[in-house]
């Protein structure tokens, strides 16, 4: 098969956390913390199947937590959690995928920037995980309250996941840990011998395991950061027999002069997007005097950004877009492109704007010579605090 994929490890009881149902299927701002969990992995482009893996009294549980998402048919989980990543592990060895992520179920908030920097480190090293370097000072206890000592905090880091790794490895480590037990899959890793790579991870990735914990991902959740970013175009007319114009084809007694395909809207609304996530403008991914996009299909790039924006943890809440020309009448395909950019972005239109204005026959466009646009895109990094 080759790719990559996803484990999601929910089997606990969570008995630490209280209670008749297990926490990762308490609800969070609305939706269960599993489901949470899981949408970040199906939202990322580096992933490409998700595989649950859950306690066998669960099914009803996850059944209604998961409703609706593309994820693999869980597999029953084991007494432990390195026999429950192992039972993962082994549903997959007939598939044999080149990487796997490992990733606990109570943490809801991990974002694509975390999850895309395991994969680049897997290019290099059989296993990676996420980490945060230990700032606080740090004290080993005694007897009674007593403080025995203070420990030497430099190189210290504190473990997150997913833990990514090449399969073949990783598989053959946990079987070889059989009977044995360890905190985390890094040091079944590091116990067989393969060699794991420190990546930064976040503060937001946060591990739900007590109710102050629940409460505390309640608040973060309720206090996202907004950001906004504007984009504008122009192109000048050619001879042709049509425009493309936020990405619908619209006869017409001219064409658009452009190295792509000279969609005026979905560039402005290209760049808008990448502005709003900071990942620079148009060109800088897709250079214009790159061959392979003579004549491209601009929705390419609207659909890169978009992805661009899921990877670093945004979802794109408001896309609105003017475009400015005295011809073609844009009134009778604004329905047309409100759904074409809908369906490039994965987006309800209710959520886009689609609007024509002209310039009262002044300037370049006023004198027919091409046509502009300038768009704003809104997005929300929801588990990130302002």
């Amino acid at each position: 098969m080759g790719g990559c994929i996803a484990i999601v490890v929910g089997a606990g009881r969570g008995h630490r956390f209280g209670g008749a149902t297990p926490k990762q299927y308490l609800p969070l701002a609305g939706a269960p913390v599993v489901r949470r969990a899981l949408r970040s992995f199906l939202d990322h482009p580096g992933v490409d199947s998700v595989l649950p893996v859950i306690h066998p009294d669960d099914r009803e549980l996850f059944a209604a937590a998961a409703s609706g998402l593309e994820v693999m048919a869980p597999v029953s989980g084991g007494a432990t959690r390195r026999e429950s990543v192992l039972l993962g592990l082994e549903s997959l060895a007939f598939m044999t995928p080149d990487r796997v992520l490992i990733h606990d179920a109570a943490r809801p908030f991990v974002g694509g920037e975390v999850i895309s920097g395991v994969l680049k480190a897997l290019e290099r090293y059989d296993g990676a995980i996420p980490a945060l370097p230990v700032s606080d000072t740090l004290k080993r206890a005694g007897k009674g309250d007593l403080i025995s000592e203070t420990v030497d905090r430099s190189g210290l880091w504190r473990a997150q996941t997913p833990q990514g790794f090449r399969f073949k490895e990783i598989i053959k480590a946990h079987r070889a840990a059989e009977g044995a037990e360890f905190t985390d899959d890094a040091a079944v890793a590091e116990n067989f011998g393969l060699t794991v790579a420190l990546v930064m991870g976040s503060e937001d990735n946060m591990k739900i395991t007590t109710g102050d914990d629940l409460l505390r991902a309640e608040r973060q959740l309720g206090a996202g950061e907004s950001r906004c970013g504007m984009g504008l175009d122009a192109h000048r007319f050619k001879d042709g027999d049509h425009v493309m114009l936020c990405g619908v084809r619209i006869p017409f007694a001219s064409g658009l002069e452009g190295h792509s395909d000279a969609d005026v809207g979905l560039h402005a609304l290209t760049d808008a997007l990448l502005g709003a996530v900071g990942a620079g403008d148009i060109g800088d991914h897709f250079p214009p005097n790159d061959p392979q996009w003579r004549g491209a299909a601009s929705e390419i790039f609207l659909k890169r950004a978009g992805d661009i924006a899921k990877e670093r943890g945004a979802v794109i809440t408001n896309m609105d877009i003017t475009l400015i020309c005295e011809k073609p009448k844009i009134g009778p395909h604004r329905a047309a492109m409100v759904g074409r950019i809908a369906g490039i972005l994965g987006m309800a239109e209710e959520r886009i704007s689609v609007k024509a204005t002209t310039t009262e026959r002044m300037g370049f466009t006023g004198r027919g010579e091409g046509i502009a646009a300038q768009a704003i895109a809104t997005v929300n990094f929801p588990h990130r605090c302002l």
